[in-house]
């Protein structure tokens, strides 16, 4: 059955679904269990789940219970399995610019500095390594940066050079 809009000047427009009118088909929901009320509740002390045990535990058996990675006391599939690889915690990452932005940098000179008042890289965070993606136009010396054999020849291409 077609609702009506509010406000419709004509017949038979139908109200659009969306959020602000949605709603629980009736009887759908519940009110929760409140656990652990005191005695005339019904559920007051040990809140339905017995005395001791197991399933009297936090996080264990019943409805929302289950602890992660618990296997009913099979060694579980993470200790089961090898440990693989390493994970260097002394690792710098480079940060990446590309031959396109050194083409936004106004000046002949390229250096850490330039980079950090255009914006290009952070001035705290790790070396700088330009890479050959795009191209450049104009002739730059690139001064005290990491560039990439395909970004060293296109800027000689264009007539600039790479001082390390």
């Amino acid at each position: 059955m077609a609702r009506q809009a509010a406000g419709a000047d004509h017949e038979g427009a139908v109200e659009k679904i969306g959020l602000h009118n949605l709603s629980a088909a009736p009887g759908s929901t519940k009110n929760r269990k409140r656990l652990g009320r005191g005695p005339g509740s019904g559920t007051g002390k040990t809140s339905g789940k017995g005395h001791k045990g197991i399933k009297a535990r936090a996080g264990h058996h019943g409805p929302g219970g289950g602890k992660p990675h618990f296997e009913g006391g099979q060694m579980p599939i993470t200790r089961r399995l090898p440990k693989r690889g390493f994970t260097n915690p002394f690792r710098e990452e480079a940060q990446i610019v590309r031959l396109d932005d050194l083409a936004k940098i106004a000046g002949p000179e390229i250096t850490r500095d330039t980079l950090v008042e255009a914006g290009l890289v952070h001035a705290k965070k790790g070396q700088v390594k330009v890479l050959a993606n795009g191209q450049i136009a104009q002739a730059v010396t690139v001064r005290g940066l990491k560039v990439s054999a395909g970004a060293r020849e296109k800027i000689v291409a264009a007539g600039g050079r790479v001082e390390e």
